[in-house]
């Protein structure tokens, strides 16, 4: 009965296996990073979401603020479980935009403000909201608008977006995103959104043109050194400490052991009453309590750590999906591979 109980369990793991694989394949292949643009082809820009520049998990729908809205039905854009738990929900902007197509000056809509309008952009001027679109997969970022350097009380709206879309034969390799004409917030003001596009060649290849990302200065990495250096002296202090006590319960222990003592009945109970830690050769192999719990604790960081393993050996080869929406994209291949994994427990 064991060699077929080894044997069906080598199966059940071949088959788990087999099916991970086919599933993280499935959705690396899942994407538009490899779309090939025609000339003049519509190229869709999605907006996603707004939220404070001091607390990026703090995500809003870009229309929760008073922009220009589309006039028909926007399509929304879902890239899995991944992008749901990290709050994205791209929205088809239905700006012109076509393939090497330069464009001036296009009307997005004519913002009317009133009160209530005002108030939402100011105080979302005020928090520092910025706002985050997409095209072909390629994040742009920007801010919702600046305050009056010499007035608290005066906001301005950017009404202005230039995007600047560099492209390699019929790729899109990198965009970027500079805003103009801020004007001032009033009740009753109508103000003009407009937009202007422009196409510039580039002869970085397409592998690599999530690299300008790596280290992309809207967003601030701030290292906390003196965090880093508390923590670090501190594992220092604890290991030293553990290691002193350690040392000095040993040491009184092998001095015990080495004394040679003549007398038999110090003999007989040194042998009968062992005591130090001579006593864990009788712990090693006396089952412990929770003994359930521990093997689904062990069970589970086995199911991890194949986890693991399986998302290295595919980002070494290339097969993840890298770039600002692939986070996303590989949070739900690790979320499937975790749920495939479930036998390893």
């Amino acid at each position: 009965m064991l060699p077929s109980t080894v044997g069906g369990r080598g199966r059940y793991l071949m088959l788990g296996i087999a099916l991970a694989l086919a599933a993280l394949l499935a959705l690396a292949s899942a994407s538009e990073s490899d779309h090939k643009y025609k000339t003049e082809e519509p190229v869709k820009l999605w907006v996603n979401k707004v939220g404070p520049y001091n607390n990026p998990q703090e995500t809003y729908n870009y229309y929760s603020l008073p922009f220009c809205q589309p006039s028909e039905n926007p399509t929304h854009k879902w890239g899995g479980l991944g992008e749901v738990l990290g709050g994205n929900e791209l929205i088809d902007s239905q700006l012109e935009i076509k393939f090497l197509k330069n464009v001036e000056k296009g009307f997005i809509c004519t913002l009317e403000l009133d009160a209530k309008k005002v108030q939402q952009f100011a105080d979302a001027i005020e928090s520092s909201y910025w706002f985050e679109f997409f095209i072909d997969d390629l994040p742009l970022w920007g801010f919702v608008g600046e305050t009056d350097k010499n007035s608290e009380n005066k906001h301005y709206l950017y009404t202005h977006k230039n995007i600047l879309v560099k492209y390699n034969d019929n790729r899109i390799i990198h965009v970027n995103l500079t805003q103009e004409s801020p004007t001032l917030l009033e009740d009753g003001k109508k103000l003009e959104m407009t937009y202007s596009v422009k196409w510039v060649a580039t002869d970085v290849s397409f592998a690599r043109r999530f690299e300008v990302y790596l280290d992309y200065p809207f967003f601030e990495h701030q290292i906390h050194w003196f965090s880093i250096f508390n923590s670090f002296m501190m594992v220092i202090f604890l290991t030293g400490l553990v290691s002193m006590i350690l040392m000095r319960t040993l040491r009184n222990d092998y001095a015990k052991y080495a004394r040679e003592d003549d007398d038999l009945e110090s003999l007989e109970r040194d042998v009968n009453e062992e005591s130090g830690w001579k006593l864990v050769h009788g712990d090693v192999f006396r089952p412990p309590q929770s003994l359930m719990f521990l093997s689904a604790l062990v069970g589970i960081g086995t199911q991890l750590a194949a986890l693991i393993l399986l998302v290295i050996v595919l980002a070494i080869v290339g097969m993840l999906y890298i770039g600002a929406r692939g986070y996303h994209h590989n949070l739900h291949c690790v979320l499937c591979s975790y749920i495939f994994y479930f036998w390893i427990c």
